[in-house]
């Protein structure tokens, strides 16, 4: 009997801290029903931290990928083409032979696009420093799936320009495009009844064209890491856009 008694205080010592080294453990395992609901919302520091977090990696993986050897011209859908005002002297002139003149044209206008691609990152990184608590809170849980590319639209487009222009401008007359545009301009504009003569001046169209496929590769990376878990790859990443998912529908 006495044996009983003793081990009686033992055995509820035991068992009390077995509870508690199990409490603990639920407590400390994502997603346990001892988490507090709280703990499922980023705060205010992680919305900003989560945020940055992805549009640096957004935009660090479409400057690369425009950058590269056929980042523009390997892309159907910003790969650029002549100037609209020129595309009917482009069908002339195939019509009259000229297509390899044509076809290096498209390819140098390319080329000069992915040249000033890599201008981009810090310019998008300097932007996305100078974001304040409400831009985060208004690109975040905005009725918005794009609001992230319409920030960088306002705060970077004449930054872009400035630091393009010059880059396309080299590129242009290193890869030979203006040559090309100039003998195209030159052989169409001979031609008798033309009177729409086209303008050889390439700079401001290959930037703007640039610019627009930059935000274009930006806006995909952005729609990807709103709608798709996979692409969420550090858990600051899961929490601010699982939140954001949960609260937002477009």
């Amino acid at each position: 009997m006495k044996k009983i008694v003793l081990l009686t205080p033992l055995l509820l010592a035991l068992t009390a801290n077995a509870g508690c080294d199990t409490l603990t453990a639920a407590t400390s395992t994502p997603g346990s029903i001892y988490n507090s609901p709280a703990q499922s919302i980023p705060s205010t520091l992680e919305m900003v931290s989560g945020l940055r977090q992805a549009l640096e990696l957004g935009t660090d993986k479409s400057t690369s990928q425009l950058s590269a050897v056929n980042g523009f011209f390997g892309n159907a859908a910003i790969k650029l083409l002549f100037p609209p005002e020129a595309q009917k002297a482009e069908n002339t002139l195939r019509k009259l032979g000229f297509n390899k003149l044509c076809d290096d044209l498209i390819l140098s206008l390319n080329r000069a696009a992915e040249d000033a691609a890599g201008k981009a990152k810090p310019i998008f990184i300097s932007a996305i420093k100078q974001m304040s608590v409400q831009d985060v809170t208004s690109i975040l849980l905005g009725s918005s799936k794009d609001a992230a590319t319409q920030y960088f639209r306002r705060t970077t487009t004449d930054q872009l320009t400035s630091e393009f222009m010059p880059v396309i401008h080299n590129s242009l007359s290193k890869v030979g495009a203006t040559r090309y545009y100039s003998q195209l301009a030159t052989q169409y504009n001979r031609i008798p009844l033309t009177f729409n003569k086209i303008n050889p001046d390439l700079d401001a169209y290959v930037t703007q064209k640039a610019i627009e496929g930059m935000f274009y590769r930006i806006a995909l990376e952005e729609l990807n890491i709103r709608s798709n878990f996979s692409s969420r790859t550090t858990p600051l990443l899961q929490k601010v856009f699982g939140y954001v998912q949960k609260k937002t529908s477009y």
